[in-house]
């Protein structure tokens, strides 16, 4: 097999034929991401922005870029190609978020003013995404239906995450990211387990069809998650501070941003 053969089989048509992803694509993803936070958290260094909640707060609007594009682009309203399905669609979605942050850090620099004039922008592109929902809504199969299943599973979900926050203190300490993981897979088994989803992940894959059920998808977040903060704030805790808040944004978007998109896809018949 010839370099652009395996370049076509691993990572080109898992996505133009939706074929989900695979160890191989998995790991250079994996690896791409490693390499990304780092690099991004160097060059905010760099700019004198500190990852805060001012920081978490005006990064929203771009962390609902991308569940937004992609239920769009399964829905048909936009093309399904390369740069609008994951990851692809994630490229694009930090290419505008670091475009734009260094747009206005170059005429504001890292004062007070950055963090609502960011956010605000990226309020634009959202509101920008919504023109185009709105004008295309013929498109949209509006479906309630998944809500009846939804949200009992979420409410059982987070009251486990709130009961174990009172015995363990590094999910009282996390409780963000586990509420938000939780409320990820909870997406996933309402759509696998109801609607006749599919799971994209080789891992979760795996486990579905190793345990029979999609409700194993709250195992994995919670065996996965836990000793990375367990590490974050245990091992690293001498480390520098933005970089672990850092560390946990990304872990908040991987959490927040397909749950959102699979909630989006559900409800908007895709």
């Amino acid at each position: 097999m010839g370099l652009h053969e395996f370049f076509q089989d691993y990572f080109v048509r898992p996505i133009t034929e939706n074929q989900g992803y695979n160890p191989v694509n998995t790991l250079v993803y994996a690896l791409i991401l490693g390499v990304a936070v780092i690099l991004l958290y160097k060059m905010l260094k760099r700019m004198g922005i500190r990852v805060d909640d001012r920081f978490f707060r005006a990064l929203m609007p771009y962390v609902i870029l991308g569940p937004l594009m992609r239920s769009m682009t399964d829905t048909g309203i936009l093309p399904r190609t390369y740069l609008t399905v994951s990851p692809g669609a994630y490229f694009v979605i930090a290419a505008f978020a670091i475009a734009s942050l260094y747009a206005v850090w170059i005429h504001l620099g890292p004062e007070e003013r950055l963090y609502p004039i960011y956010r605000d922008f990226g309020w634009v592109l959202v509101g920008g995404l919504l023109f185009i929902l709105l004008i295309n809504h013929e498109r949209v199969n509006l479906n309630l239906k998944p809500l009846e299943y939804f949200i009992p599973a979420l409410l059982i979900a987070e009251a486990f995450v709130w009961l174990t926050s009172k015995f363990l203190p590094v999910v009282k300490d996390n409780s963000l990211l586990f509420y938000t993981h939780f409320y990820d897979a909870t997406t996933t088994f309402v759509g696998l387990q109801f609607f006749g989803f599919w799971e994209q992940h080789v891992l979760a894959r795996w486990l579905i069809n190793l345990s029979g059920t999609p409700a194993v998808m709250y195992v994995e977040k919670f065996l996965v998650l836990l000793p990375i903060v367990w590490v974050l704030d245990g091992w690293m805790e001498e480390e520098d501070r933005d970089l672990i808040n850092f560390v946990k944004l990304t872990v908040f978007i991987l959490g927040f941003g397909p749950g959102t998109r699979n909630l989006l896809i559900m409800l908007m018949g895709g």
